[in-house]
């Protein structure tokens, strides 16, 4: 009679698990699919739609002025942007992360992190294909990039990847620190950006566009994970509370 009673409370707990890979899987695909319209109406205003084309052109003079008169300065941004913020040390941050969650046997926030990771180097990839918009040509450039140019790898690798450690590591952190370490993550994000149009690399537009694509995708993934808690029996969590708040105290899931 005992295992019977713990085979059907384990019953709804497998259910839920099978719906959540599905949701997340869905959510992935939602994510990438919605970025196509999104990357077809930024060429439509890529085609010199004059405010946007004011805004871009202006950043990218005035800070490209900046740029060549202050020489340390530019190294400083090139350090930052490739050394700091470049997206595969980003990328083996979130590796390493999945690979300790693993050994948890947090199974769930595991797949939640290497999903969102994977899902928004895929989606940025497509609508750089899409997109094929041409990198700034700037007289006397400070940085060079491959490819094309939106939305920026940087800012939305940066996105994704801060918006992961973020809502895996917080339940780790007292609540006194938890403000810093959103503030931490956001001015990273912004950093990003910045150093990307400072460095003459993308247009200001390109960054918007990393950013927001790559707040969809992780929006989207969480929203799948948020409907495993439900249907799971736990509550829903914050945001201020990280994902999964249980994670410190928890004991490994089977």
């Amino acid at each position: 009679m005992r295992a019977s009673t713990v085979r059907l409370r384990e019953h709804p707990r497998r259910a839920a698990d099978r719906r959540f890979g599905v949701r997340l899987l869905a959510a992935a695909a939602v994510a990438a699919v919605s970025a196509v319209p999104f990357a077809l109406l930024l060429v439509l205003v890529e085609s010199r739609w004059s405010p946007l084309h004011a805004v871009d052109s202006g950043a990218a003079r005035r800070l490209h002025s900046t740029a060549l008169a202050h020489p340390a300065w530019t190294s400083t941004l090139r350090f930052l942007s490739d050394r700091v913020w470049d997206p595969a040390t980003l990328r083996c941050a979130v590796a390493l992360l999945t690979i300790w969650l693993l050994r948890r046997r947090a199974w769930r926030l595991a797949a939640w992190s290497a999903v969102t990771a994977v899902a928004g180097g895929l989606t940025g990839l497509l609508v750089k294909t899409v997109v094929e918009r041409a990198r700034p040509s700037l007289a006397d450039p400070v940085a060079q990039a491959p490819g094309f140019s939106f939305p920026s790898g940087h800012a939305m690798t940066a996105t994704t990847s801060f918006a992961v450690l973020l809502l895996v590591l917080l339940p780790l952190v007292p609540r006194g620190w938890r403000v810093v370490c959103w503030s931490v993550a956001v001015l990273s994000v912004l950093g990003v950006g910045f150093t990307r149009v400072a460095l003459g690399v993308h247009w200001f537009s390109d960054v918007v566009g990393g950013w927001l694509l790559g707040l969809a995708v992780v929006a989207s993934t969480a929203w799948a994970f948020e409907a495993w808690r439900a249907d799971s029996g736990r509550r829903r969590s914050g945001m201020a509370e990280g994902l999964e708040p249980e994670l410190p105290e928890a004991a490994p899931e089977r």
